[in-house]
C-alpha cells in the first residue's frame, strides 16, 4: 500500500529548490545517492545504453526525488535489490500502455492510478515533456522522446521502491 501523496505544490516547491540551488546542490546529491547505493547502481547499469547526456538527465532526477522524500519527513530504508525487482516489475507490466514513445506519454502516463507518489511523477512528467522553453533555467536541457520515457520508467521504478521503503 502506497503511502499518502505528498502534496503537489510541496513537490514542486521542493524540485524547484534542487534547481535554484545549482552546482551547490551537486554535495547534497552527492550524499544522497551515497544513501541509496543499490538504486544507483540500477541507474548506472540502465543509463549505459542511453548514452551521457540522458543518463546525466536520469541521475538528476533521481537525486532530486531523493531530495523530495527526505525533504518530506520521515524514515528512508536502504532500498534492496528485492525492492527494485519489484518495482521494475510493476512498471514494466504497463510499459505497452505508456507507448508510443512521444509527447503523449504525460497524459497515458497519469491515467495509471496505482503510481506511488503520483505528484512526484508528474514533476517528473513536466520537467521531461511539458516544461516550455520560458520555464527552462540556464543548463536544463531537453532529450528526447525515447529517452524520456527511458528516464521516466527509471525514475517510476525507484519512486515505487523509494514508497515501500519509507515510513512516514
Amino acid at each position: 500500500m502506497p503511502n499518502a501523496a505528498i502534496p503537489r505544490d510541496r513537490v514542486h516547491e521542493l524540485a524547484e529548490a534542487c534547481s535554484d540551488e545549482g552546482p551547490g546542490f551537486q554535495q547534497r546529491a552527492a550524499r544522497l545517492i551515497k544513501e541509496q547505493r543499490r538504486l544507483t547502481r540500477f541507474f548506472e547499469e540502465n543509463m549505459a545504453p542511453m548514452g551521457p547526456l540522458p543518463g546525466q538527465v536520469a541521475l538528476y532526477m533521481l537525486t532530486v526525488v531523493l531530495r523530495i522524500f527526505e525533504q518530506s519527513g520521515g524514515r528512508m530504508r536502504k532500498v534492496a535489490g528485492g525492492d527494485i525487482d519489484e518495482a521494475v516489475g510493476r512498471v514494466q507490466a504497463v510499459t505497452d500502455s505508456l507507448l508510443p514513445a512521444d509527447k503523449t506519454v504525460p497524459e497515458r502516463a497519469r491515467s495509471i492510478e496505482w503510481r506511488a507518489q503520483p505528484h512526484i511523477l508528474d514533476e517528473v512528467l513536466w520537467a521531461l515533456y511539458e516544461r516550455d522553453e520560458k520555464d527552462k533555467k540556464e543548463g536544463e536541457v531537453d532529450i528526447g522522446e525515447t529517452d524520456s520515457l527511458m528516464v521516466y520508467m527509471m525514475v517510476w521504478s525507484a519512486v515505487e521502491a523509494l514508497d515501500a521503503n519509507w515510513e512516514v
